[in-house]
């Protein structure tokens, strides 16, 4: 049979035709499928914008604060509770609902965005053991200006939650996290130093902030340290509270004692601290002894952890220790630190914080009870300086929470003032 004949044999074959035309069908439904995820492809290559934000990110929590904001009327939800303090004392509980993980739509600026959020249930943060997560915004455009001022809301808003509050860090791992609630501002004005003490590094403080070129200009490393000092319950750590809150910085609480504390941690902490925050380092003599107190005992040189003294300063002061940086020490002996820590280029500005005066006692008296005459202001002083020269600021404030009305009863019950 010659093959044309054959050919058209084949043609007439109901079934090869059925056969043919069932290949036909799909190769074209290939094709679409193929085509429309290219097309598809090519129209988000092309045609969108999209952004990943993990949640080892600083502005995760930012962002999912911001996402409950504009996603109010997602039904797939997760519950945040939280726990407020009005300047009443009163302590309530509040409830925020973020989406939860999956897609969610948004309006924002006349565009649709998609917001995807992703939990990996096999992989979790080793510092905090939570799954690790992220969010991917997708928008039409291709304008990167959009996720900008969302990332720039974000800040914003949670800036505001904060406004009035000082924010304590704490280490966790290789990063600061957030440590408890934010707390309210303490005024300056109420933590009373000897005269002229408070105002002394309050403006020491200002001045290194407000001149970073000078520094610059003259090769000097843009960093401050300073060195509270004094028996216990004078007034140090309250002191560096409220002067935080006064120009708006928050502050980075590190146990040198901490077992878990490094070398190399250190210095990646001191590195990465948070923006407008001061670094407190309680207790110094702690960690550390004098190497002439040391001799006796060698062991107590090096600490109880794994972090040296090398270690720690090179951290504050050595070829790869961080600038831009305020570091606070406490201390209540000072005798016992090392002259190496409290040199000047690690330690700038020391300060005695020390029992209190007649002038520190006139002045609490007064703050506690302002309507008060000054005559009896210098009686009370006079009274408890009497009683004892070895008074703290501590003793101070709780012998007035026993007397909160009756300043006549804080004069009268001065023999019971240090017992």
């Amino acid at each position: 049979m010659p093959f044309s004949d054959f050919i058209l044999a084949l043609k007439d074959n109901p079934y090869f035709g059925a056969g043919f035309g069932l290949v036909g069908v799909g190769t074209a439904l290939a094709l679409a499928r193929k085509g429309s995820q290219f097309g598809l492809m090519a129209f988000r290559r092309h045609c969108m914008i999209t952004l990943e934000i993990p949640s080892k990110d600083k502005s995760y929590y930012w962002l999912l604060n911001w996402i409950s904001q504009h996603a109010k009327h997602t039904q797939h939800l997760s519950v945040e509770t939280s726990y407020l303090q009005h300047e009443s004392g009163r302590v309530s509980t509040k409830f925020d609902f973020i989406p939860s993980p999956g897609n969610h739509f948004i309006w924002y600026q006349r565009k649709w965005i998609r917001v995807e959020r992703n939990r990996e249930k096999q992989m979790i943060d080793l510092h905090t053991g939570t799954p690790w997560e992220s969010v991917t915004l997708t928008a039409i455009g291709k304008k990167r200006e959009l996720f900008f001022n969302i990332l720039q809301e974000a800040k914003e808003l949670a800036l505001k939650q904060q406004e009035g509050r000082t924010v304590m860090y704490t280490a966790m791992g290789a990063e600061w996290r957030p440590f408890g609630f934010p707390r309210r501002r303490r005024p300056i004005a109420s933590v009373v130093l000897e005269e002229g003490v408070s105002e002394k590094i309050v403006q020491d403080v200002k001045e290194f902030i407000n001149n970073p070129k000078w520094y610059i200009d003259r090769g000097i490393p843009y960093r401050r340290g300073y060195l509270l000092y004094g028996p216990p319950g004078c007034g140090k750590s309250s002191f560096i509270t409220a002067l935080a809150g006064e120009l708006q910085y928050s502050i980075c609480l590190l146990s040198l004692s901490d077992r878990s504390i490094s070398d190399d941690r250190l210095n990646h902490l001191l590195s990465v601290a948070p923006q407008q925050s001061f670094i407190l380092l309680e207790d110094v003599d702690a960690a550390f002894v004098s190497r002439d107190l040391a001799a006796e005992n060698p062991t107590a040189y090096q600490g109880m952890g794994r972090l040296t003294f090398s270690g720690l300063l090179n951290a504050l002061d050595g070829v790869a220790s961080s600038e831009a940086r305020i570091v606070f020490m406490t201390t209540n002996h000072v005798d016992r630190l090392d002259p190496a820590l409290v040199r000047p280029g690690r330690i700038d500005l020391k300060q005695y914080v020390g029992y209190c005066s007649q002038w520190q006692l006139e002045r609490m008296f007064q703050r506690f009870y302002p309507d008060q005459p000054a005559a009896l202001a210098e009686e009370f002083a006079t009274c408890a300086l009497s009683v004892s020269d070895r008074i703290s600021a501590a003793q101070v404030q709780g012998h007035f929470m026993l007397y909160k009305e009756d300043s006549a009863g804080a004069i009268q019950n001065m023999k019971t003032f240090v017992s």
